[in-house]
């Protein structure tokens, strides 16, 4: 299986990318892992709605230029469903047993991602109606998808 991560920002913070990288390094034994930063689009301190929408409107032209075909794409949304790791599990195999061999999962910037990008889902997914800064989303979702695979290996990682 691959598994990509179209993420808008960079890590910046030592521990987030340490952690980040001990996932990547446990997901290697599922398959392979790519993790692609993606701009920021600068925006004032305190942006009015339309600078917002221009910027992930930008931010969504460079998303689709690293979408690979054929591939499942979930972008995470505080709007997407809630799954457990079971369940999160149960979709990579509903997934692979449809032919789909990608995963590919996007984490917008601040603001979220465009309607336009959000559209592009096989699944909206959501990590919990709570807001995490990207960073540390990254970092779960990396958490979330190495143990859905555990599950589906039977590995003892999950309980």
């Amino acid at each position: 299986m691959n598994i990509e991560i179209l993420c808008v920002g960079r890590l910046k913070d030592k521990f987030f990318e340490e952690a980040a990288a001990e996932y990547e390094k446990r997901l290697g034994a599922f398959g392979k892992i790519k993790i692609t930063e993606l701009p920021a689009s600068p925006l004032p301190d305190a942006p009015n709605e339309k600078q917002i929408a221009a910027a992930l409107q930008k931010e969504a032209e460079g998303i689709r230029k690293h979408l690979p075909k054929n591939a499942a794409v979930y972008p995470l949304c505080i709007e997407g469903k809630l799954l457990s790791s079971e369940q999160l599990a149960e979709e990579f195999q509903k997934t692979a047993l449809g032919g789909q061999n990608t995963l590919v999962f996007i984490i917008g910037g601040s603001y979220g991602l465009s309607e336009e990008i959000k559209k592009l889902g096989k699944l909206r997914l959501s990590m919990s109606p709570m807001t995490f800064p990207h960073r540390l989303a990254r970092v779960m979702l990396l958490e979330q998808i190495y143990r859905a695979f555990t599950i589906i290996e039977g590995k003892t990682y999950h309980k």
